[in-house]
């Protein structure tokens, strides 16, 4: 029997986090080759590592000689700049940046792509998840939703200027009470953000507030004051890759649902589309967000499995937590959703419109819960398969 109440607590971490420096310098590397006239030609697995002064940037990829090891430095330098960074110790301008990027093995190559007779391959084994769930409009996770939206929002309010003194560095987290599995107030809010050395911790605390009341529903969901930890240590003026070295791919939790859903392991940023760690993460969230959109559950999670060459997924399974509306199966859901949706690498990749320059917004606040754009970016998060699935069901 479910729990009536409990608490479920979710991060995030901002866009000068050191692990997101990382995934938007990858990203940065993956939407310069997919704006070339070779886009469907493309593989890019590009990782990216930062600490004091110092950025490395490895991986395989193929593609035209226009994206060489300049332009990645020249990408690198730019984002840094982009996300605010122009510390002594870490600056767009001086920092040290080295890369160590390779043509793609060729035996990947060969089990990848298509030839003759064979469609094209998965580009590697594994299993990814999708989730949705009405806690918010956007069908997303209350804690994660909130957690992402608070940085995002002081990330544009310190770069437009209109607030001071906060640097590019900070993390979030909220834990919510969720009575008969509704999310209703929150009972612990941290938020840790870098700030200006003349700063103290509760003028930092004021700064951080509004945006805090800003993203929750109404005033009723705000912690109790002893529960809202502003830069808990007490200072945090040493930040970014000078204080903590950063990875590509180490936010993954972060990246999708906030662990209120399983995950494959694998990472998103720095992978061209081919690579279903990416496309097909994107793949079962379009599907989730469906069939929750199309009132079939109101919790859906689905898990797809791949082999690295080739192209029909291994399985298919769909949980919907007991939610499933009364005439509906979960086994029918997993007959219908693949006559819609074909979950081949190809057809992932055609049916989003993957192979386009879409994944630097992705890098950071979330690949999911996010607004499409004309642009192409967040294209799964669309729900214009509801009426096609009504109807098959």
């Amino acid at each position: 029997m479910a729990r009536s109440s409990y608490l479920f607590t979710s991060e995030s971490v901002s866009e000068g986090h050191p692990d997101k420096i990382c995934d938007r310098i990858s990203d940065s590397i993956v939407d310069a080759y997919l704006s070339t006239d070779e886009a469907d030609f493309v593989r890019c697995g590009v990782e990216t590592l930062v600490t004091t002064n110092y950025v490395c940037i490895a991986g395989e990829t193929r593609g035209p000689a226009s994206v060489d090891h300049a332009l990645m430095e020249q990408l690198a330098r730019e984002a840094i700049r982009d996300i605010g960074y122009d510390q002594e110790n870490f600056h767009w301008k001086n920092a040290q940046v080295d890369v160590r990027v390779h043509s793609q093995s060729a035996d990947i190559a060969q089990g990848v792509d298509s030839s003759g007779n064979k469609d094209e391959g998965a580009g590697d084994q594994g299993l990814m998840f999708g989730y949705a769930c009405r806690e918010t409009e956007h069908l997303m996770p209350a804690p994660i939703f909130y957690s992402h939206e608070v940085l995002r929002r002081m990330a544009e309010a310190r770069k437009s200027g209109a607030v001071k003194g906060l640097g590019p560095d900070s993390k979030s987290q909220f834990t919510l009470e969720y009575r008969d599995g509704k999310p209703v107030r929150a009972t612990s809010i941290v938020v840790s953000t870098q700030h200006d050395a003349n700063l103290s911790t509760d003028e930092v605390r004021e700064i951080v507030r509004p945006f805090v009341m800003g993203v929750l529903p109404d005033e009723s969901w705000m912690c109790p004051e002893t529960e809202f930890y502003v830069n808990p240590t007490g200072r945090f003026v040493i930040g970014g890759p000078d204080s903590d070295a950063g990875l590509t791919g180490r936010k993954i939790i972060v990246d999708t649902y906030g662990g209120a859903s399983p995950h494959g392991g694998g990472a998103f940023s720095g992978k061209d589309p081919s690579k279903v760690d990416r496309s097909a993460a994107y793949g079962t969230r379009y599907l989730a967000k469906n069939v929750v959109a199309a009132g079939l559950a109101s919790r859906c999670t689905i898990q797809v499995a791949y082999a690295i060459g080739v192209a029909k997924p291994l399985s298919l399974y769909i949980d919907t937590h007991g939610t499933i509306i009364d005439g509906v199966t979960e086994a029918r859901l997993e007959e219908v959703l693949p006559t819609l949706f074909d979950l081949s690498p190809r057809g992932i990749r055609q049916h989003l419109k993957l192979n386009r320059p879409i994944y630097v917004p992705s890098s950071s606040y979330g690949h999911f819960g996010r607004m499409p754009t004309e642009e192409g970016h967040f294209s799964w998060e669309k729900t214009d398969l509801v009426e096609a699935l009504k109807k098959a069901i």
